[in-house]
């Protein structure tokens, strides 16, 4: 049998269509990038014109610059928190708890300037992004650190920015705070990494297994934490017991004033039934901070200083960072005594917005950082009385993660209550829900 050649296909129709078919292509193609260019500038220009650049023409690759360099960073830290999260989920399947052991990256992160940088990350995620560009990058974001886009009060495409999208507010009811007055509410939502009571001379927070650091370093050495000095402590616990509260609450604020010996971390020890919660923030959390009580805010504190990282990796290799890093303290009273709350910054989080005191700014360029540097106080009047505040109130808010320290102390409403946590460590927590009460 034979069968008969290839069937040849005229090469002049073919090489035409071929052709038209390019040319077309290069026509769209071509007209597409053209009103990109143009939409790009006007947007720049737009941008500059507002005072959002430093030139007097737009970059047309300012924004789309730094939506993929916004892009980049989200795929790398998403990267980096998976394989953290698996190594530490097998530790703990073994019921291993990581010790602390400083390494080499703790030693250059300290040659990093990680001041500017957070500076620069927040000029970057402060560019208003293209309409059409934010519902996919806030889902790309929400989909690398577990957001819950549901909850946003708004939708995506009015957040002009990643700064914006940070810190949004959360659909009403969201956040149902529990009602109960002899509760303490979370302020954040995060995970708690330790809690407790403060004991001893020179009382203590866990920073992880191995290493500690002193809540008066934290708080600073002007705080009107309520101490009682070594010698004396059975006559103060007396004295506390048959005391009014309201007359402890002027008799510290007095102290705290007129009696700085009491300060003296080698002949002090922390009054009874003062605990302490430390509540980590990831970068998908949500980032507002709220009042876990009735209180009154009287003093508040600024401490300037470094911005190291606050992940798991940290805390278990660098000393003294919840200390060292730039954080805000604020103090009060409440109905069980001594209460204050710090907002820690840290790597990229420089910025912490007090919405009760809006003018307040940080992470602002400095020359040098010194241990001793004393921090910027300020009283809120009128004095002695303060700024009130309700549970679940707004207090401040966060760029990206960070952590928040709670220091309070639990005086019984009842002569037979006794304050207990109703939370454990790795728990997630949510703005709201309790962490303690009175049993």
């Amino acid at each position: 049998m034979k069968f008969g050649g290839r069937r040849r296909v005229p090469p002049l129709k073919f090489s035409s269509e071929l052709s038209r078919f390019r040319n077309q292509t290069r026509s769209f193609f071509t007209a597409s990038v053209r009103r990109l260019q143009t939409t790009f500038r006007a947007r720049a220009f737009s941008f500059t014109s507002n005072g959002g650049g430093g030139g007097s023409q737009g970059n047309p690759f300012l924004l789309p610059g730094a939506t993929a360099a916004t892009i980049l960073m989200l795929g790398a830290l998403h990267i980096r928190r998976m394989y953290s999260d698996k190594k530490i989920e097998e530790a703990q399947e073994r019921g291993i708890e990581h010790e602390f052991q400083p390494d080499a990256k703790a030693a250059f992160l300290r040659l990093l300037p990680l001041r500017s940088i957070s500076r620069l990350w927040g000029s970057l995620t402060s560019a208003e992004l293209p309409l059409w560009a934010r519902p996919h990058v806030y889902r790309a974001w929400a989909r690398a650190f577990h957001s819950n886009l549901e909850e946003a009060a708004f939708p995506l495409e009015e957040y002009a920015s990643l700064q914006e999208f940070f810190v949004r507010t959360l659909k009403e009811g969201s956040r149902p705070i529990d009602p109960d007055p002899q509760c303490l509410v979370s302020p954040v939502d995060g995970t708690i990494l330790r809690f407790g009571e403060l004991k001893g001379v020179r009382p203590m927070i866990d920073q992880v297994k191995g290493f500690s650091y002193s809540v008066s370093s934290l708080l600073g050495a002007s705080s009107f934490l309520p101490l009682i000095t070594e010698g004396k402590a059975h006559e103060g616990n007396s004295e506390e017991e048959q005391t009014p509260t309201e007359k402890n609450k002027k008799t510290w604020w007095r102290v705290s004033l007129a009696s700085p010996k009491v300060r003296d971390p080698v002949s002090v020890s922390p009054m009874k039934g003062i605990f302490y919660c430390v509540i980590y923030l990831k970068p998908g959390d949500y980032h507002r901070v709220h009042s876990p009580v009735d209180w009154s805010v009287l003093v508040r504190r600024h401490f300037p200083g470094h911005l190291f990282p606050l992940n798991e990796r940290a805390t278990r290799t660098i000393r003294n960072l919840y200390v060292e890093n730039e954080r805000v303290v604020l103090e009060g009273l409440w109905q069980g005594g001594f209460m204050a709350m710090a907002a820690v910054g840290a790597t990229n989080v420089g910025s912490i917005k007090l919405l009760i005191e809006p003018d307040l700014k940080t992470n602002l360029p400095v020359r040098k950082l010194l241990h001793s540097q004393q921090p910027e106080e300020r009283v809120y009047e009128p004095e002695g009385v303060g700024m009130m505040l309700k549970k679940g109130n707004e207090v401040a808010a966060f760029s990206m993660g960070s952590t928040v320290v709670l220091v309070f102390q639990a005086q019984a409403p009842r002569g037979n209550d006794e304050f207990n946590f109703c939370v454990k460590r790795g728990d997630r927590i949510r703005v709201g829900e309790a962490l303690g009460r009175w049993h």
